[in-house]
């Protein structure tokens, strides 16, 4: 019998459709962007149709080991963005793109990939933290539902990713003030079905994994974007692939921050399946700006980032 779809089907759509690039020339592409929702560009779907516009030009048995990227300028939601793709080089294991977003004639988002043929070698990994199952956690809408009002969340971002909190989230953070240990952990995965193109799977985890990279910086210093005056906005974001996986399953979000200064705070994860396998590994830098009450954005102006 044919089951219903999933509940975030809709919006996981949407999000196919965005990354279903329009090419315009040899290595040139356009993205669009959802309706509605953010101010500026989400930074994660920037690096999906980034990675989905290189990978477009890699041989298909070749797939994505590494990304970095830089985001430049705040992207215009309501324009279209062009990806410029340099062939760097094709070797006999690797192949190595760059990417260029472009808005007004200007680069917002820069990006560099590597690819590479699978091929066997020494293994290991670290262990995965001792948590709980994410179906004995509250969805992401039952765990906020009394600060609803003041998510600086699109409703397109949170019905995407179905998110289960592990540890207090830093929306209610200041119910209990800082911490020690500057951790957030996560479960989350893709809230629909998604084709079986691997490169789709590499382009949602790209996507998810900006989705709450930066929460750790909160957590320490027991601040909210939507409670406290403060902005933050990724400036860069890394992240390795290391083994096979499928994001409509559940992924272990770790993550850590080790530094704040400057109005920068980094932070440091690690993506593990459900049944305990390293996935992936992220790195990001972002701006955590505290400011003044005049000064401090709107939810819609200062979305959920990293």
């Amino acid at each position: 019998m044919p089951t219903d779809p999933p509940r975030g089907q809709h919006a996981v759509d949407d999000l196919l459709a965005v990354l279903s690039l329009e090419q315009i020339e040899e290595n040139i592409y356009r993205g669009y962007h959802p309706r509605g929702g953010l101010s500026r560009t989400f930074g994660g779907q920037t690096a999906a149709q980034a990675l989905v516009a290189a990978a477009r030009t890699v041989d298909p048995g070749r797939p994505v080991h590494s990304l970095h990227s830089y985001f430049l300028r705040p992207g215009d939601p309501t324009l279209p963005t062009v990806f410029l793709v340099e062939r760097i080089r094709d070797g006999r294991s690797f192949s190595t793109r760059r990417v260029h977003g472009i808005q007004h004639g200007e680069a917002i988002y820069s990006f560099a990939a590597s690819f590479q043929r699978p091929e066997p070698g020494y293994e290991h990994q670290s262990p995965p933290p001792d948590v709980p199952d994410p179906e004995t956690l509250p969805t992401f809408a039952e765990a906020l539902a009394p600060y609803a009002d003041r998510l600086p969340v699109s409703a397109s971002l949170a019905e995407t990713v179905d998110l289960r909190a592990i540890d207090l989230h830093p929306f209610v953070q200041r119910d209990v003030g800082p911490r020690e240990v500057a951790r957030h952990r996560v479960w989350m995965r893709a809230a629909g079905r998604l084709p079986d193109d691997p490169v789709l799977h590499s382009a949602m985890l790209a996507y998810l994994s900006d989705v709450t990279l930066l929460h750790p910086v909160l957590v320490r210093h027991g601040i909210s974007f939507a409670l406290d005056p403060v902005m933050g906005a990724s400036l860069d974001h890394a992240l390795w692939f290391h083994r096979p996986f499928r994001a409509v399953e559940w992924l272990l979000y770790d993550a850590e921050s080790p530094s704040a200064s400057g109005a920068r705070g980094l932070a440091m994860a690690r993506l593990f399946s459900s049944g305990g396998r390293l996935v992936a590994s992220v790195a990001q830098e972002g701006v955590v700006r505290p400011v003044t009450p005049q000064a401090r954005l709107t939810p819609r102006q200062n979305p959920l980032r990293g």
